[in-house]
């Protein structure tokens, strides 16, 4: 009998994966991609993937163009939305007006509804190359590989990245930084973590890795079966998970302690999960192994309460406060407290609203909000410096997107992942490790409704490219994950 051999990933594989392994690292540390010039710098790295992207068309070994074909149709949604921007970019919605040194805009008044605008087509165009430049090279995921440990690789690639990330934030966090890279970038950021200067953005930046890393903690937990655990990688992938799970704290970022306990609980009930079902199966006492598996737990939990009480009592003691200062009596937090706390950010989503609904099919253009906003603030000025506060952004991805795109522009992005995502009847979604990462991309999706995480270059990437990577994942057969069977030989006599 013939062994199967694992045939080693072609070139243009390899030059994929790497390509996005530099893409990721390098929005990951140039400040989360936030800053202007790293937004410039990546667009031009992510430029090369729609080489590769026209490079998979190109023969290969072994060719398969009619499998590749298939996921070329799914661009669709991504062509339809570059038309509408790039359409929009043809009518500017303000012009420009030199008061002296100053430049303001002003906007163009009775503009039609048809055909879309912008407010500064530069700023649009600058934004879709950013956005077209991560998403073609994500895509390539589809279009290239061919192997489930080639996927494997590139995603243990982010995980070392991210275990590294969270060691050098706690660390910087304990030194008492100032900002990021130990001062040495300046933020006005009160709240930061590691490299990224926004902590909501490292947040959902951990959120997603902690999803990714508890995707292969599992998927090793299922091929090594009942080995030595701690020599396995699973336990690598566990002490990624634990580091990860307690930057969310140490960050200081509440919304997303809240969206990582049910990942961890899931996690943590899956495992006892497979506990009861082992132990039925030898007809073994559950006893022991489930005392240790919630001992361990519990450590971890203790561990991560250590590092990071502190924080977590910081954080506590702020919000206190902001509620004490909105309210008459001190220090008490009261229902009517609680509105006035959170009634700018609710005054925004309104304010966002009625400027989305005044152009609702067509938005008024990518990367319009900082811009467009300023007619629609209606927050009342400070009684101390007199000053309006100002927004760049909606603090809600998803009304930013119909302010931005309206409901057409909107139900494109939508589209963008929905039909790759169901484009195939033959993925196998029941994997362990694409539902981690869907399960991971979806709790960013939640977080949208009350944060700006993919106003974030280093989330947006890392979200399409674990994305792209689950369902390339689950559409590989199960015979890429063990190799390549090439036909058989014919037999002679």
């Amino acid at each position: 009998m013939e062994t199967r051999r694992t045939p080693p990933p072609d070139r243009l594989e390899v030059v994929t994966v790497a390509h996005l392994a530099v893409f990721l690292v390098g929005a990951t540390w140039m400040l989360g991609g936030s800053p202007p010039w790293a937004r410039t710098i990546l667009a031009q790295w992510g430029s090369l993937g729609a080489f590769l992207t026209l490079a998979a068309f190109l023969p290969r070994r072994d060719d398969a163009r009619p499998r590749r074909l298939r996921p070329l149709a799914w661009l669709a949604p991504f062509v339809l939305f570059n038309g509408l921007v790039l359409l929009s970019c043809r009518t500017p919605s303000y012009r420009e007006i030199h008061i002296g040194a100053s430049v303001r805009l002003l906007q163009i008044p009775s503009l039609p509804t048809w055909p879309p605008t912008t407010a500064i087509p530069a700023e649009s165009l600058h934004a879709l190359w950013l956005f077209d430049a991560i998403y073609l090279s994500c895509f390539n995921l589809l279009l290239v590989i061919r192997h489930r440990r080639t996927l494997r690789g590139l995603l243990l690639i982010a995980a070392a990245n991210a275990l590294v990330l969270a060691i050098f934030g706690t660390l910087q966090h304990f030194s008492d930084a100032r900002g990021p890279f130990f001062d040495m970038a300046a933020t006005r950021q009160t709240y930061f973590f590691a490299s990224f200067i926004y902590h909501n953005h490292w947040g959902a930046y951990a959120l997603l890795m902690t999803a990714l890393c508890l995707g292969l903690t599992w998927h090793y937990v299922e091929r090594r079966g009942a080995g030595n655990f701690i020599r396995t990688p699973a336990f690598a992938g566990l002490v990624a998970v634990v580091f990860l799970a307690a930057t969310e704290p140490v960050s200081q970022s509440r919304s997303c302690m809240a969206l990582i306990a049910p990942l961890l609980l899931a996690a943590f009930i899956q495992s006892l999960g497979r506990l009861f079902r082992r132990r039925r199966e030898l007809r073994e006492s559950i006893a022991v192994p489930v005392a240790g598996t919630c001992a361990a737990a519990a450590a971890a939990v203790a561990g991560i309460w250590y590092v990071a009480a502190n924080d977590i009592a910081a954080r506590l003691a702020n919000t206190r406060q902001q509620l004490a200062s909105t309210h008459a009596s001190a220090g008490s937090i009261s229902p009517r407290a609680i509105w006035i706390y959170l009634q700018p950010r609710f005054l925004v989503y309104h304010d966002t609203w009625r400027m989305a609904r005044d152009r609702l099919w067509f938005g008024w253009g990518m990367d319009s909000f900082s811009h467009v906003f300023l007619q629609y603030n209606t927050q009342q000025f400070s009684k101390v410096d007199h000053l309006q506060t100002t927004y760049f952004d909606a603090h809600n991805d998803w009304l930013q997107a119909v302010a931005e795109h309206g409901l057409v522009g909107t139900a494109l992005l939508v589209l963008c992942a929905l039909v790759p995502l169901l484009g195939d009847r033959r993925r196998e979604l029941n994997k362990v490790l694409p539902r981690y990462l869907l399960a991971g991309c979806a709790l960013i999706i939640l977080y949208a409704w009350f944060e700006f995480p993919f106003e974030n270059p280093a989330v947006l990437l890392t979200w399409w490219l674990l994305f792209f990577a689950a369902v390339q994942y689950a559409r590989l057969r199960r015979s890429s994950t063990s190799g390549y069977a090439p036909p058989p030989r014919p037999t002679g006599t």
